[in-house]
């Protein structure tokens, strides 16, 4: 199996949005990277302080799938999930 990369942006709506992407990021950083298949994550400001810059590597695509299934669940998930995501991934 191939390695599976996301790259994309979360784009908040307003400083309320920032303020949820702040809070709860550095939580959601700690288990995606203490997940089984995860080879990195990475989600970075950007000059917008409205856009945040993520880039995520998985082993396979049953590790991203098990990522999905994970943060549909989770804190980051509930609270982020009025937060615009435009990604792009490669290697499915």
């Amino acid at each position: 199996m191939s390695q599976v990369h996301l790259s994309g942006q979360l784009t908040c709506r307003d400083r309320d949005q920032a303020a949820v992407l702040a809070e709860h990021l550095s939580d959601h950083v700690a288990r995606m990277r203490a997940e089984p298949g995860c080879i990195s994550f990475r989600v970075a400001p950007t000059v917008d302080p409205m856009v945040w810059q993520v880039d995520e590597c998985f082993q396979d695509s049953s590790a991203l799938k098990a990522h999905q299934d994970r943060v549909a669940g989770s804190d980051w998930g509930r609270a982020s999930a009025g937060i615009d995501r435009r990604y792009s991934i490669h290697g499915l």
